[in-house]
């Protein structure tokens, strides 16, 4: 009989997924899992199978947060477009998790260290940046259809501009580069959505 399970394994994805998010896959040994989450490795096995199947559980426990994050601070509530592309942008770069800076986004890391050679994480990476792509475009249609943007805006190379926008303030947050700069950035790709329609006279 087997002996019960002494841990929650949700706190434990959990706990994985903030380990995986600091070191990336390949700098993650299962040792390291095992003193992280206080399991032995035949523990680990026996619960995950191996560490890439914990890593995706990982990653889509992540997707789930940010997604949940992105959806509320992306909800206009009355704001102007405007101000709340620029609101989220800003706080993607100056928010860190758990207050601590240098960490990125963890889709996008994995995207970078694993996208190009794991189709598993490939899939998760591409519906988690669909997911982004989808909200911008929400956002974008709102702003068109009250009159914040032109009618004539390009939505497709709008969305495109913004989430490319987006990857690159990730990678530079990661990077540690000044926040100030990375606010001049945003604040030069919002400009180029255009003029907001004059009012009729």
């Amino acid at each position: 009989m087997g002996r019960p399970r002494q841990f929650d394994e949700q706190d434990a994805v959990t706990r994985a997924t903030d380990l995986f998010w600091r070191r990336g896959y390949n700098a993650t040994s299962v040792r390291d899992l095992g003193d992280e989450l206080g399991l032995t490795p035949s523990s680990l096995y026996r619960t995950f199978t191996d560490k890439h199947t914990l890593f995706l559980r990982a990653l889509d426990h992540y997707r789930a947060t940010e997604s949940v994050q992105a959806e509320q601070r992306l909800d206009t509530d009355g704001r102007p477009i405007r101000q709340v592309l620029r609101d989220w942008m800003l706080w993607l770069v100056t928010c860190p998790a758990d207050g601590e800076p240098g960490r990125g986004c963890f889709v996008v890391n994995t995207a970078t260290e694993l996208g190009a050679t794991d189709d598993q994480v490939r899939q998760r990476t591409e519906a988690a940046f669909d997911v982004t792509r989808q909200a911008l475009r929400s956002l974008l249609c709102e702003g068109r259809h009250n009159g914040e943007l032109t009618t004539g805006l390009d939505l497709d190379a709008a969305v495109e501009l913004l989430f490319t926008t987006v990857l690159g303030l990730r990678v530079r947050e990661r990077a540690g580069h000044d926040p100030a700069r990375l606010a001049t950035a945003i604040d030069a790709v919002i400009g180029a959505l255009g003029p907001t329609p004059a009012e009729p006279s």
